[in-house]
């Protein structure tokens, strides 16, 4: 495949994730808006606002500042940036942001069609806030971005769905790429040890640590590895983004299992 055919298809995979949560932005009343979500500090209308926040970054409507404060939740300089987006739209009406959101990523879809970027590994003229990614990391990036915060919003307010979309099978196929970092670094495991992550909806991944201690990925997975562990889609991804811990009985472990605990405690890889 193409650049030029990877890079469209994340467009395409982006454009329905932004579409699906703009219409379920579309179905909640406006008191539901403040609903906490599973990120600290965060309800629904931060995660909307911060979705049309970096959406009209990239679709070149320029740089936003604001006076974010210390917010007890933010850990880093990337938290503060996307505070920026929060903290310019809490006086605008649910519909104002949703309205943007859709404008946003309408005009960003336009160009991205009409000029669509054929090498991944050029920079793009635009990325929120100076982050040196590439087109590859740009792009594939967004649909994930934009699913996770679909995600938070329907937990939060109770409307479950969206786990079978081509958004949520990149979102779980991107994450899955981790496990090794997780295993070798995150889990400590010892050179030798060989573990699978088999998902629900996706293709199990299995991984080695090797001698200098890095994950690497195994084309096959072993017939007996220290370690097993398989969940559903769901209780995966809340996990690997930091969101919440699954009930325990969403995950299968197999083998070793104070790796598998460890494992499970150094699972989150997104902020």
């Amino acid at each position: 495949m193409s650049d030029r055919e990877r890079l469209a298809g994340y467009v395409e995979v982006w454009w329905g994730a932004v579409t699906d949560f703009a219409e379920l932005l579309e179905q909640l009343p406006d008191d539901a808006w403040t609903t906490p979500t599973d990120l600290a500090g965060w309800d629904v209308r931060a995660c909307a606002a911060h979705t049309a926040h970096l959406e009209s970054v990239l679709a070149g409507r320029g740089e936003e500042t604001a006076e974010v404060g210390e917010p007890p939740h933010v850990t880093g300089l990337m938290g503060l940036y996307t505070e920026v987006g929060v903290v310019n739209r809490r006086d605008r009406s649910p519909a104002e942001i949703v309205a943007e959101l859709r404008e946003a990523t309408t005009l960003r879809h336009e160009q991205l069609l009409a000029d669509p970027p054929t090498d991944a590994s050029a920079r793009p003229p635009r990325v929120f806030g100076g982050v040196p990614w590439t087109w590859e990391v740009l792009l594939r990036n967004r649909p994930l971005d934009v699913w996770m915060h679909e995600q938070d919003v329907r937990r939060a307010v109770g409307r479950p769905g969206g786990l079978d979309t081509p958004a949520a099978r990149h979102t779980a196929d991107y994450l899955l790429e981790s496990f090794g970092k997780v295993l070798a670094k995150g889990a400590g495991a010892p050179p030798g040890t060989t573990a699978v992550l088999d998902v629900e909806g996706s293709t199990p991944v299995a991984f080695t640590v090797d001698d200098d201690r890095r994950g690497r990925r195994l084309a096959e997975p072993p017939t007996t590895p220290d370690l097993a562990l398989r969940l559903d889609r769901e209780s995966f991804v809340v996990l690997a983004g930091g969101r919440r811990t699954p009930p325990a009985d969403a995950v299968r472990l197999e083998g070793d299992a104070d790796l598998g605990r460890r494992v499970l405690d150094a699972m989150a890889v997104t902020p």
